[in-house]
């Protein structure tokens, strides 16, 4: 954590300086970290403490709590050397006294010897930002979090009155860091404190243990959704080819495989038929990575006065890269930039909504892989589709008969069924042209029809769940054809 701009900005006799950050205690420390390097006495102020010096120098009360608009002219008329820093301002800002305070300060000569250090937890009023100058403490760096982990280890170890281990290799020690992205230095600690006191040791069985713990963290953050990784390679039937590309870059997030010289995968586009698999592979990929799983909305993206959907968008791609190493999924993309690909009369917004994740998706830098999935080619821009956007473009046909046999063999064992007992080559050969959503319908309508006769469920109830079933193949044949043709030469078949 270096503090280097912020001393820089001080130095520069900027009267105003705000940090907005959820990462309080790592802020306070920031500051206290810069006043001592540069000689200079530090007050703090809250609401519920007053003015007061700060550690290390024994506290004095120079306002007492509760009286802002004192402490804000103790500010005004210091005299000497110092830097004052104020928590939780933004709120009193509704008070007309303390934005002509804050103005009064803003416009103070530049003889002025103090600097005013702001630290918000939510943002400041438009009105008082506009006094200050901006300053981000970035999320907690893979050697600070780290350092919490050990940190969190040695204190638990010395607390416990039982004895604790640490069985992490380096590898999965950096997947713990990664994992822990997107947490302050507090939250991290707390995480893993609770999985170092499940059962006394860490090690690599506690990952999946961190992951559910950060997702419940952070729940549902604006148009983003924290969905649970709940989906291995073994559920999905079929795919080999996006099994085999998604196993090869399963490492490339590590830090060997930036010393290799490789950057980190940046993401797939699924196309396909509906109900084939596109969007479990999003899970796939999570649980297979060990990485959180976002879904951004796009229903809710869009809002009703201007400039609103584009600052939507900017916000949750900003709210992905703080908890990087993430995986991304924007599901139904066409849907959400339908209008971008031609003339709309929405003004052109979907074409600037467009514009800024195709930007996005270009320029940054962050671990995380995006995965989108698409129904219907016509709607997608052309620009979404050239390299550098994407690593690599799947389509995803219905299965074959080789594949259908899985996918029944697959939903029969988690309905606690024995595939032995079911005749899968009669299933797959009578469910020529069905997607996997609705091989499991079959096997489930199969399933009802033999409870709702009071018997065990076999091939032949399954058989006429299929035969009273036209699958979209079917009703959708020219759709489907369609979609066939364009992708044949354009995208990498997914099996």
């Amino acid at each position: 954590m270096s503090g280097e701009q912020l001393k820089l900005l001080i130095e520069a006799d900027h009267p105003i300086i705000s940090i907005e950050t959820p990462d309080e205690p790592r802020a306070v420390r920031m500051v206290r970290a810069v006043a001592a390097s540069m000689g200079a006495p530090l007050y703090e102020w809250s609401v519920t403490e007053g003015l007061v010096s700060a550690p290390p120098v024994p506290p004095e009360v120079k306002v007492e709590p509760g009286k802002v608009a004192a402490a804000l002219r103790h500010v005004k008329q210091a005299g000497s050397q110092a830097i004052y820093l104020f928590k939780d301002l933004g709120p009193h800002c509704k008070d007309p006294q303390v934005v002509r305070l804050l103005r009064d300060l803003y416009f103070s000569p530049d003889s002025r010897l103090w600097s005013l250090v702001l630290v918000e937890g939510t943002s400041l009023p438009p009105e008082i930002r506009r006094l200050t100058v901006p300053y981000d403490v970035a999320w907690p760096s893979a050697d600070e979090l780290a350092q919490v982990v050990r940190q969190t280890f040695q204190e638990a170890r010395r607390r416990s009155l039982v004895e604790i281990e640490a069985k992490l290799t380096a590898r999965e020690m950096e997947q713990l860091v990664q994992t822990l992205r997107g947490l302050t230095t507090d939250e991290a600690a707390r995480i893993v404190s609770g999985a170092i006191h499940h059962d006394c040791v860490l090690d690599g069985s506690d990952l999946p243990r961190i992951i559910d713990a950060k997702r419940n963290r952070l729940g549902t953050m604006g148009c983003l959704e924290s969905i649970s990784a709940d989906v291995s390679p073994d559920d999905i039937g079929g795919l080999a080819n996006l099994k085999r590309w998604l196993n090869q870059r399963r490492g490339g997030f590590s830090a060997r495989a930036r010393e290799y010289g490789l950057e980190p995968p940046r993401g797939i586009l699924l196309l396909g038929v509906q109900g084939c698999g596109k969007s479990l592979c999003a899970k796939v990929v999570a649980s297979a990575w060990r990485m959180p799983l976002l879904r951004m909305d796009p229903g809710v993206l869009y809002q009703k006065f201007i400039g609103e959907s584009e600052a939507r968008l900017r916000e949750s791609l900003a709210q992905a890269e703080s908890m990087a190493p993430v995986v991304l999924w924007i599901d139904e993309i066409e849907k959400a930039f339908a209008s971008a690909a031609s003339e709309s009369a929405d003004g052109g917004l979907s074409q600037r909504m467009f514009g800024t994740l195709l930007s996005w998706m270009q320029d940054h830098r962050h671990p995380i892989f995006l995965v989108a999935t698409a129904n219907n080619i016509g709607q997608l821009p052309p620009e979404l589709m050239r390299k550098g956007r994407f690593d690599e473009v799947f389509f995803v046909d219905l299965p074959g008969p080789a594949e259908r046999a899985t996918i029944f063999a697959i939903h029969l064992r988690k309905r606690r069924r024995d595939k032995a007992r079911f005749d899968l080559g009669r299933l797959a050969a009578a469910s020529e042209g069905f997607s996997g959503a609705e091989i499991e319908q079959a096997v489930v309508s199969g399933l009802y029809a033999a409870f709702s006769e009071g018997t065990e469920c076999c091939t032949e109830h399954i058989l006429a769940a299929i035969e009273a079933t036209n699958p979209l193949s079917v009703v959708m044949r020219e759709r489907v054809e369609s979609l066939r043709a364009w992708a044949h030469g354009r995208c990498v078949p997914a099996d």
